[in-house]
Protein backbone atom coordinates (compact mmCIF):
# COMPACT_ATOMS: atom_id res chain seq x y z
CA UNK A 1 0.00 0.00 0.00
CA UNK A 2 1.23 3.43 -1.06
CA UNK A 3 1.99 5.99 1.58
CA UNK A 4 -0.33 9.12 2.11
CA UNK A 5 2.02 11.90 1.59
CA UNK A 6 1.21 15.46 3.63
CA UNK A 7 2.48 19.20 3.73
CA UNK A 8 2.22 22.27 5.24
CA UNK A 9 0.73 25.17 3.24
CA UNK A 10 0.42 28.30 4.29
CA UNK A 11 -3.06 29.96 4.28
CA UNK A 12 -2.37 32.97 2.91
CA UNK A 13 -0.16 32.60 0.33
CA UNK A 14 0.33 29.32 -0.89
CA UNK A 15 3.98 28.77 0.73
CA UNK A 16 5.05 24.77 1.14
CA UNK A 17 6.52 23.41 3.95
CA UNK A 18 7.71 19.48 4.67
CA UNK A 19 7.08 20.69 8.65
CA UNK A 20 5.15 23.00 10.56
CA UNK A 21 6.56 26.93 9.99
CA UNK A 22 5.06 29.73 13.19
CA UNK A 23 5.88 32.35 11.01
CA UNK A 24 5.25 31.58 6.93
CA UNK A 25 8.69 32.93 5.24
CA UNK A 26 7.12 33.63 2.32
CA UNK A 27 4.68 36.64 3.30
CA UNK A 28 5.26 36.61 7.23
CA UNK A 29 2.14 35.55 8.38
CA UNK A 30 1.97 33.66 11.60
CA UNK A 31 -0.06 30.86 12.91
CA UNK A 32 -0.90 30.26 8.56
CA UNK A 33 0.60 27.22 8.43
CA UNK A 34 -2.13 23.96 7.68
CA UNK A 35 -1.26 20.50 7.28
CA UNK A 36 -2.89 19.07 3.95
CA UNK A 37 -2.55 15.73 2.16
CA UNK A 38 -1.33 16.03 -0.98
CA UNK A 39 -1.82 12.43 -2.63
CA UNK A 40 -3.90 9.57 -2.44
CA UNK A 41 -2.59 5.99 -1.80
CA UNK A 42 -2.19 4.49 -5.27
CA UNK A 43 -1.63 6.03 -8.93
CA UNK A 44 -3.46 9.25 -10.07
CA UNK A 45 -4.13 10.49 -13.49
CA UNK A 46 -4.99 14.04 -14.22
CA UNK A 47 -8.51 14.88 -14.49
CA UNK A 48 -8.39 15.81 -17.91
CA UNK A 49 -7.56 13.43 -20.35
CA UNK A 50 -6.99 15.23 -23.60
CA UNK A 51 -6.34 12.63 -26.40
CA UNK A 52 -3.18 13.88 -28.26
CA UNK A 53 -1.75 16.76 -26.02
CA UNK A 54 -0.85 14.90 -23.30
CA UNK A 55 0.95 12.43 -25.59
CA UNK A 56 3.23 14.96 -27.00
CA UNK A 57 7.07 15.31 -26.55
CA UNK A 58 7.85 19.26 -26.41
CA UNK A 59 11.20 19.92 -28.09
CA UNK A 60 12.92 22.67 -28.08
CA UNK A 61 12.64 25.21 -31.19
CA UNK A 62 14.39 28.11 -32.55
CA UNK A 63 12.40 31.43 -31.96
CA UNK A 64 13.19 32.12 -36.09
CA UNK A 65 11.46 29.11 -36.74
CA UNK A 66 8.31 29.56 -34.36
CA UNK A 67 5.06 30.94 -36.77
CA UNK A 68 1.64 32.26 -35.29
CA UNK A 69 -1.00 33.83 -36.63
CA UNK A 70 -2.96 37.09 -35.16
CA UNK A 71 -5.05 35.38 -32.25
CA UNK A 72 -9.18 35.41 -33.23
CA UNK A 73 -11.36 36.88 -30.97
CA UNK A 74 -14.99 36.30 -30.09
CA UNK A 75 -16.62 39.72 -30.16
CA UNK A 76 -19.41 39.52 -27.25
CA UNK A 77 -22.80 42.22 -27.27
CA UNK A 78 -21.17 43.58 -24.34
CA UNK A 79 -18.30 45.94 -25.43
CA UNK A 80 -17.59 47.29 -22.65
CA UNK A 81 -16.67 43.74 -21.27
CA UNK A 82 -14.47 43.21 -24.84
CA UNK A 83 -12.94 46.43 -23.91
CA UNK A 84 -11.60 45.60 -20.24
CA UNK A 85 -10.77 41.72 -21.84
CA UNK A 86 -8.42 43.68 -24.77
CA UNK A 87 -10.75 43.28 -27.77
CA UNK A 88 -12.91 40.11 -26.92
CA UNK A 89 -12.97 36.42 -25.48
CA UNK A 90 -9.57 35.24 -26.50
CA UNK A 91 -10.17 31.00 -27.21
CA UNK A 92 -8.24 28.79 -24.96
CA UNK A 93 -8.16 31.28 -22.03
CA UNK A 94 -8.71 31.18 -18.85
CA UNK A 95 -10.32 34.07 -16.63
CA UNK A 96 -10.76 34.82 -12.70
CA UNK A 97 -13.11 37.62 -12.00
CA UNK A 98 -13.15 38.43 -8.27
CA UNK A 99 -15.06 40.86 -6.00
CA UNK A 100 -17.56 41.06 -3.00
CA UNK A 101 -20.18 39.11 -2.49
CA UNK A 102 -23.71 40.36 -3.73
CA UNK A 103 -21.72 42.74 -5.99
CA UNK A 104 -22.62 41.12 -9.40
CA UNK A 105 -20.39 38.73 -10.21
CA UNK A 106 -22.69 35.77 -10.88
CA UNK A 107 -25.27 37.85 -12.79
CA UNK A 108 -22.33 39.64 -15.01
CA UNK A 109 -21.28 36.03 -16.19
CA UNK A 110 -25.32 34.37 -17.03
CA UNK A 111 -25.98 37.83 -18.66
CA UNK A 112 -22.97 37.15 -20.42
CA UNK A 113 -24.25 33.57 -21.19
CA UNK A 114 -27.24 34.38 -22.16
CA UNK A 115 -26.29 36.71 -24.97
CA UNK A 116 -23.72 34.82 -26.85
CA UNK A 117 -25.59 32.38 -28.73
CA UNK A 118 -23.17 31.51 -31.55
CA UNK A 119 -21.65 29.36 -29.14
CA UNK A 120 -22.99 25.94 -26.46
CA UNK A 121 -22.25 27.54 -23.32
CA UNK A 122 -22.01 25.24 -20.15
CA UNK A 123 -22.74 27.24 -16.76
CA UNK A 124 -21.17 25.24 -13.65
CA UNK A 125 -22.52 26.09 -9.79
CA UNK A 126 -21.23 24.97 -7.22
CA UNK A 127 -23.44 27.19 -5.04
CA UNK A 128 -26.73 27.71 -6.06
CA UNK A 129 -29.42 25.38 -7.46
CA UNK A 130 -30.88 24.89 -11.34
CA UNK A 131 -34.08 26.66 -10.56
CA UNK A 132 -32.39 29.44 -8.77
CA UNK A 133 -30.19 30.07 -12.08
CA UNK A 134 -33.17 29.74 -14.45
CA UNK A 135 -35.17 32.57 -11.96
CA UNK A 136 -32.60 34.86 -12.27
CA UNK A 137 -32.12 33.95 -15.86
CA UNK A 138 -35.71 35.30 -16.65
CA UNK A 139 -35.13 38.21 -14.76
CA UNK A 140 -32.60 39.62 -16.62
CA UNK A 141 -33.40 38.59 -20.01
CA UNK A 142 -36.83 36.72 -20.32
CA UNK A 143 -37.86 36.97 -24.22
CA UNK A 144 -34.16 36.42 -25.46
CA UNK A 145 -33.52 33.30 -23.72
CA UNK A 146 -32.13 30.66 -25.54
CA UNK A 147 -34.53 28.05 -27.30
CA UNK A 148 -31.74 26.41 -30.16
CA UNK A 149 -29.02 23.95 -29.68
CA UNK A 150 -26.63 26.27 -29.00
CA UNK A 151 -27.95 27.81 -25.90
CA UNK A 152 -26.63 27.81 -22.09
CA UNK A 153 -26.67 24.56 -20.03
CA UNK A 154 -26.78 24.25 -16.32
CA UNK A 155 -24.79 22.13 -14.33
CA UNK A 156 -25.27 22.16 -10.90
CA UNK A 157 -21.25 19.98 -9.95
CA UNK A 158 -18.57 20.43 -7.62
CA UNK A 159 -16.54 17.62 -8.33
CA UNK A 160 -14.12 17.90 -11.27
CA UNK A 161 -14.47 14.73 -12.32
CA UNK A 162 -17.81 14.84 -13.13
CA UNK A 163 -17.48 18.23 -14.32
CA UNK A 164 -15.28 16.77 -17.05
CA UNK A 165 -17.40 13.98 -17.94
CA UNK A 166 -20.35 16.08 -18.84
CA UNK A 167 -17.52 18.31 -20.98
CA UNK A 168 -17.00 14.92 -22.80
CA UNK A 169 -19.93 14.56 -23.63
CA UNK A 170 -21.50 18.16 -24.06
CA UNK A 171 -18.65 20.00 -25.66
CA UNK A 172 -19.46 23.39 -25.14
CA UNK A 173 -17.74 26.73 -26.84
CA UNK A 174 -16.94 28.75 -23.28
CA UNK A 175 -17.29 26.97 -19.80
CA UNK A 176 -17.65 29.05 -16.40
CA UNK A 177 -17.39 28.01 -13.13
CA UNK A 178 -19.54 29.53 -10.24
CA UNK A 179 -17.12 29.51 -8.03
CA UNK A 180 -13.48 27.86 -8.13
CA UNK A 181 -13.53 27.64 -4.19
CA UNK A 182 -16.28 25.35 -4.15
CA UNK A 183 -14.44 22.67 -6.80
CA UNK A 184 -12.56 19.81 -5.41
CA UNK A 185 -10.73 17.08 -6.87
CA UNK A 186 -10.75 13.46 -6.10
CA UNK A 187 -7.22 13.14 -6.01
CA UNK A 188 -6.50 16.00 -3.40
CA UNK A 189 -7.70 14.96 0.34
CA UNK A 190 -8.56 18.25 1.22
CA UNK A 191 -11.38 20.36 2.04
CA UNK A 192 -12.85 22.44 -1.16
CA UNK A 193 -11.28 25.96 -1.15
CA UNK A 194 -7.78 25.14 0.78
CA UNK A 195 -4.56 25.81 -0.87
CA UNK A 196 -4.17 22.65 -2.29
CA UNK A 197 -7.73 22.03 -4.26
CA UNK A 198 -7.88 25.78 -5.40
CA UNK A 199 -4.76 25.02 -7.06
CA UNK A 200 -5.23 21.41 -8.40
CA UNK A 201 -8.92 22.37 -9.95
CA UNK A 202 -7.29 25.62 -11.71
CA UNK A 203 -4.65 23.45 -13.06
CA UNK A 204 -7.10 20.95 -14.22
CA UNK A 205 -9.19 23.59 -16.13
CA UNK A 206 -6.45 25.24 -17.47
CA UNK A 207 -4.92 21.99 -19.20
CA UNK A 208 -8.57 21.16 -20.24
CA UNK A 209 -8.94 25.32 -22.03
CA UNK A 210 -5.47 24.94 -23.10
CA UNK A 211 -5.87 21.38 -24.98
CA UNK A 212 -9.50 22.01 -26.44
CA UNK A 213 -8.92 26.28 -26.85
CA UNK A 214 -12.08 26.75 -24.86
CA UNK A 215 -12.36 29.94 -22.83
CA UNK A 216 -12.94 28.98 -19.12
CA UNK A 217 -14.69 31.95 -16.78
CA UNK A 218 -13.58 31.33 -12.87
CA UNK A 219 -15.51 33.12 -10.50
CA UNK A 220 -13.38 33.60 -7.20
CA UNK A 221 -14.06 34.99 -3.65
CA UNK A 222 -12.06 37.34 -1.69
CA UNK A 223 -11.15 38.07 1.62
CA UNK A 224 -11.89 40.37 3.77
CA UNK A 225 -8.98 42.83 2.77
CA UNK A 226 -9.90 42.22 -0.73
CA UNK A 227 -7.38 40.49 -2.61
CA UNK A 228 -8.64 37.07 -4.27
CA UNK A 229 -8.95 34.12 -1.56
CA UNK A 230 -7.31 31.31 -1.90
CA UNK A 231 -3.08 30.94 -3.35
CA UNK A 232 -1.52 33.93 -4.74
CA UNK A 233 -0.22 31.50 -7.47
CA UNK A 234 -3.68 31.63 -8.45
CA UNK A 235 -3.38 35.20 -10.06
CA UNK A 236 -0.14 33.77 -11.71
CA UNK A 237 -1.66 30.18 -13.31
CA UNK A 238 -4.72 31.81 -15.42
CA UNK A 239 -4.56 34.63 -18.45
CA UNK A 240 -6.38 37.16 -16.89
CA UNK A 241 -7.86 38.66 -13.75
CA UNK A 242 -10.70 40.88 -13.34
CA UNK A 243 -11.69 42.65 -10.34
CA UNK A 244 -15.68 43.60 -10.21
CA UNK A 245 -15.96 46.10 -7.51
CA UNK A 246 -17.85 49.40 -6.57
CA UNK A 247 -19.89 50.17 -3.51
CA UNK A 248 -23.51 48.10 -3.00
CA UNK A 249 -25.18 51.16 -1.96
CA UNK A 250 -24.77 52.83 -5.55
CA UNK A 251 -25.83 51.36 -8.91
CA UNK A 252 -22.61 51.99 -10.29
CA UNK A 253 -19.91 48.81 -10.65
CA UNK A 254 -16.76 48.78 -12.08
CA UNK A 255 -14.77 45.87 -14.07
CA UNK A 256 -11.23 46.45 -13.34
CA UNK A 257 -8.47 44.24 -15.18
CA UNK A 258 -5.58 43.54 -12.76
CA UNK A 259 -3.78 41.21 -15.30
CA UNK A 260 -4.29 40.25 -19.02
CA UNK A 261 -1.52 38.52 -21.00
CA UNK A 262 -4.24 39.72 -24.32
CA UNK A 263 -4.26 43.04 -23.61
CA UNK A 264 -3.77 46.32 -21.48
CA UNK A 265 -3.72 45.15 -17.44
CA UNK A 266 -5.36 49.06 -17.12
CA UNK A 267 -8.22 48.92 -19.11
CA UNK A 268 -11.97 49.79 -17.07
CA UNK A 269 -15.80 48.89 -17.88
CA UNK A 270 -18.58 50.57 -16.34
CA UNK A 271 -21.83 48.91 -15.63
CA UNK A 272 -24.99 50.11 -13.86
CA UNK A 273 -27.11 47.52 -11.70
CA UNK A 274 -30.67 47.56 -12.50
CA UNK A 275 -33.67 45.67 -11.66
CA UNK A 276 -33.18 43.40 -15.12
CA UNK A 277 -29.63 43.01 -14.65
CA UNK A 278 -26.13 45.05 -15.39
CA UNK A 279 -26.75 47.38 -18.23
CA UNK A 280 -23.46 48.62 -20.27
CA UNK A 281 -22.36 52.65 -19.32
CA UNK A 282 -21.00 53.92 -22.72
CA UNK A 283 -19.90 57.65 -21.56
CA UNK A 284 -19.00 57.27 -17.93
CA UNK A 285 -18.41 61.13 -17.70
CA UNK A 286 -21.88 62.11 -17.56
CA UNK A 287 -22.94 60.10 -15.04
CA UNK A 288 -19.76 61.15 -12.35
CA UNK A 289 -20.90 64.67 -12.75
CA UNK A 290 -23.99 65.84 -10.89
CA UNK A 291 -26.17 68.39 -12.69
CA UNK A 292 -25.90 71.26 -10.63
CA UNK A 293 -28.53 73.93 -10.81
CA UNK A 294 -26.24 76.58 -8.78
CA UNK A 295 -22.55 77.15 -8.06
CA UNK A 296 -21.26 74.99 -4.79
CA UNK A 297 -18.12 75.56 -3.37
CA UNK A 298 -15.95 73.14 -2.50
CA UNK A 299 -16.61 71.39 -6.10
CA UNK A 300 -14.23 70.80 -9.38
CA UNK A 301 -14.25 68.68 -12.23
CA UNK A 302 -10.85 66.84 -13.04
CA UNK A 303 -9.81 64.82 -16.35
CA UNK A 304 -8.36 61.45 -15.56
CA UNK A 305 -7.75 58.71 -17.62
CA UNK A 306 -8.19 55.08 -16.90
CA UNK A 307 -5.80 53.31 -19.58
CA UNK A 308 -6.83 54.97 -22.29
CA UNK A 309 -10.00 56.45 -21.49
CA UNK A 310 -10.59 59.61 -20.44
CA UNK A 311 -13.44 60.43 -17.87
CA UNK A 312 -14.35 63.46 -16.21
CA UNK A 313 -14.62 62.94 -12.19
CA UNK A 314 -16.48 65.58 -9.67
CA UNK A 315 -14.44 66.18 -6.66
CA UNK A 316 -16.12 67.27 -3.59
CA UNK A 317 -14.12 69.03 -0.58
CA UNK A 318 -15.16 69.93 2.79
CA UNK A 319 -13.13 72.16 5.00
CA UNK A 320 -14.27 73.30 8.35
CA UNK A 321 -12.97 74.05 11.80
CA UNK A 322 -12.13 71.33 13.75
CA UNK A 323 -14.62 71.23 16.85
CA UNK A 324 -12.31 68.61 18.58
CA UNK A 325 -8.64 68.80 19.37
CA UNK A 326 -6.84 66.76 16.37
CA UNK A 327 -7.80 67.71 12.98
CA UNK A 328 -10.03 65.02 11.11
CA UNK A 329 -8.62 63.72 7.34
CA UNK A 330 -10.76 61.93 5.48
CA UNK A 331 -10.83 60.88 1.72
CA UNK A 332 -13.22 58.31 0.13
CA UNK A 333 -12.27 57.03 -3.48
CA UNK A 334 -8.78 58.85 -3.06
CA UNK A 335 -5.34 58.04 -1.12
CA UNK A 336 -5.41 59.70 2.33
CA UNK A 337 -1.81 60.09 1.84
CA UNK A 338 -1.73 61.76 -1.12
CA UNK A 339 -4.57 63.94 0.06
CA UNK A 340 -2.21 64.66 3.59
CA UNK A 341 0.99 65.66 1.25
CA UNK A 342 -1.41 68.10 -0.80
CA UNK A 343 -2.15 69.93 2.44
CA UNK A 344 1.11 70.04 3.19
CA UNK A 345 2.24 71.75 -0.23
CA UNK A 346 -0.39 74.22 0.49
CA UNK A 347 0.56 74.73 3.77
CA UNK A 348 4.21 75.18 2.87
CA UNK A 349 4.04 76.75 -0.39
CA UNK A 350 1.16 79.23 -0.12
CA UNK A 351 0.49 79.98 3.36
CA UNK A 352 -2.73 78.37 3.46
CA UNK A 353 -3.74 77.68 7.32
CA UNK A 354 -5.29 74.31 7.09
CA UNK A 355 -3.46 72.38 9.79
CA UNK A 356 -6.32 73.28 12.41
CA UNK A 357 -9.09 72.84 10.16
CA UNK A 358 -10.92 69.06 9.57
CA UNK A 359 -10.51 68.32 5.42
CA UNK A 360 -13.15 65.61 3.71
CA UNK A 361 -12.23 64.46 0.44
CA UNK A 362 -14.94 62.34 -1.67
CA UNK A 363 -14.78 61.45 -5.19
CA UNK A 364 -18.34 61.37 -6.67
CA UNK A 365 -19.99 58.31 -8.19
CA UNK A 366 -17.58 55.47 -6.01
CA UNK A 367 -14.66 55.86 -8.23
CA UNK A 368 -11.47 54.95 -6.55
CA UNK A 369 -8.96 57.73 -8.10
CA UNK A 370 -4.99 56.72 -8.98
CA UNK A 371 -4.30 59.22 -11.59
CA UNK A 372 -2.14 62.08 -10.60
CA UNK A 373 -3.57 64.46 -12.88
CA UNK A 374 -6.62 65.14 -9.96
CA UNK A 375 -4.22 66.72 -7.64
CA UNK A 376 -4.77 70.41 -9.40
CA UNK A 377 -8.89 69.55 -9.19
CA UNK A 378 -8.21 68.33 -5.71
CA UNK A 379 -6.09 71.47 -4.26
CA UNK A 380 -8.52 73.70 -6.19
CA UNK A 381 -11.23 72.06 -4.08
CA UNK A 382 -9.83 72.50 -1.34
CA UNK A 383 -9.44 75.93 -1.56
CA UNK A 384 -12.79 77.04 -2.54
CA UNK A 385 -14.37 75.28 0.17
CA UNK A 386 -11.51 76.87 2.33
CA UNK A 387 -12.43 79.90 0.39
CA UNK A 388 -16.19 80.20 0.60
CA UNK A 389 -15.57 80.71 -3.08
CA UNK A 390 -17.27 78.66 -5.85
CA UNK A 391 -15.84 77.43 -9.20
CA UNK A 392 -17.29 77.73 -12.32
CA UNK A 393 -18.79 74.22 -13.37
CA UNK A 394 -17.36 74.51 -16.88
CA UNK A 395 -13.97 74.61 -15.50
CA UNK A 396 -12.22 71.54 -15.34
CA UNK A 397 -8.57 70.65 -14.51
CA UNK A 398 -5.66 68.78 -15.44
CA UNK A 399 -2.44 68.25 -13.84
CA UNK A 400 -0.11 66.43 -11.22
CA UNK A 401 1.33 68.90 -8.25
CA UNK A 402 4.51 68.43 -6.85
CA UNK A 403 6.17 69.16 -3.79
CA UNK A 404 7.46 72.26 -4.68
CA UNK A 405 4.34 73.85 -5.72
CA UNK A 406 5.12 73.10 -9.07
CA UNK A 407 1.98 71.80 -11.88
CA UNK A 408 3.31 69.05 -13.42
CA UNK A 409 2.74 67.72 -17.20
CA UNK A 410 0.08 64.62 -17.30
CA UNK A 411 0.37 62.28 -20.18
CA UNK A 412 -2.60 61.77 -23.03
CA UNK A 413 -3.00 65.56 -22.80
CA UNK A 414 -4.87 65.69 -25.85
CA UNK A 415 -7.36 62.89 -24.92
CA UNK A 416 -8.24 64.72 -21.80
CA UNK A 417 -8.82 67.63 -23.56
CA UNK A 418 -11.25 66.63 -26.33
CA UNK A 419 -13.40 64.69 -23.42
CA UNK A 420 -14.16 68.27 -21.93
CA UNK A 421 -14.56 69.91 -25.10
CA UNK A 422 -16.96 66.91 -26.08
CA UNK A 423 -18.91 67.51 -22.57
CA UNK A 424 -19.23 71.36 -23.24
CA UNK A 425 -16.68 72.62 -20.62
CA UNK A 426 -15.58 75.40 -21.84
CA UNK A 427 -12.21 76.07 -20.06
CA UNK A 428 -9.62 73.51 -18.84
CA UNK A 429 -6.38 73.89 -16.39
CA UNK A 430 -3.32 72.22 -17.72
CA UNK A 431 0.30 72.21 -17.31
CA UNK A 432 2.33 74.59 -18.91
CA UNK A 433 4.88 71.90 -20.01
CA UNK A 434 1.93 70.09 -21.46
CA UNK A 435 2.12 73.06 -23.98
CA UNK A 436 5.02 71.94 -26.01
CA UNK A 437 3.72 69.77 -29.40
CA UNK A 438 0.24 71.21 -28.06
CA UNK A 439 -2.21 72.29 -31.34
CA UNK A 440 -4.78 74.88 -29.07
CA UNK A 441 -6.24 76.08 -32.80
CA UNK A 442 -8.36 73.07 -32.97
CA UNK A 443 -10.39 72.87 -29.97
CA UNK A 444 -12.73 75.54 -29.03
CA UNK A 445 -12.24 74.91 -25.56
CA UNK A 446 -10.07 77.73 -24.02
CA UNK A 447 -6.89 76.09 -22.98
CA UNK A 448 -5.15 77.79 -19.42
CA UNK A 449 -1.81 77.04 -18.92
CA UNK A 450 0.53 77.41 -15.23
CA UNK A 451 3.94 76.72 -13.93
CA UNK A 452 2.72 76.70 -10.21
CA UNK A 453 -0.24 76.47 -8.37
CA UNK A 454 -0.16 80.22 -7.30
CA UNK A 455 -1.04 80.95 -10.60
CA UNK A 456 -3.87 79.18 -10.74
CA UNK A 457 -5.28 80.18 -8.02
CA UNK A 458 -4.38 84.12 -9.29
CA UNK A 459 -6.85 83.16 -12.12
CA UNK A 460 -9.62 81.47 -10.48
CA UNK A 461 -9.61 83.60 -6.91
CA UNK A 462 -8.31 86.72 -7.68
Amino acid sequence: MAKIKSAYFCQSCGYESAKWLGKCPSCNEWNSFVEEVIQKPGNSVPEWKGSGALSKVAKPSSIHEITYKEESRWVSPDAEFNRVLGGGIVPGSLVLIGGEPGIGKSTLMLQLALQLKMKKILYVSGEESEHQIKMRAERLSPQTLPKDKNGVFILTETSTQNIFKQIEILEPGLVVIDSIQTLHSAHIESTPGSVSQVRECTAELMRFAKETSTPVFLIGHITKDGSIAGPKILEHMVDTVLQFEGDRHHVYRILRAVKNRFGSASELGIYEMQGAGLREVSNPSEILLSQRDEELTGITISAMLEGVRPMLIETQALVSPSAYGTPQRSATGFDTRRMNMLLAVLEKRCGFRLSAKDVFLNIAGGLRVEDPAVDLGIIVAIISSHEDIAVSSKTCFAAEVGLSGEVRAVNRIEHRIAEAEKLGFERIYISKYNKKGLDLSKYSIKVETASKIEDVFASLFG
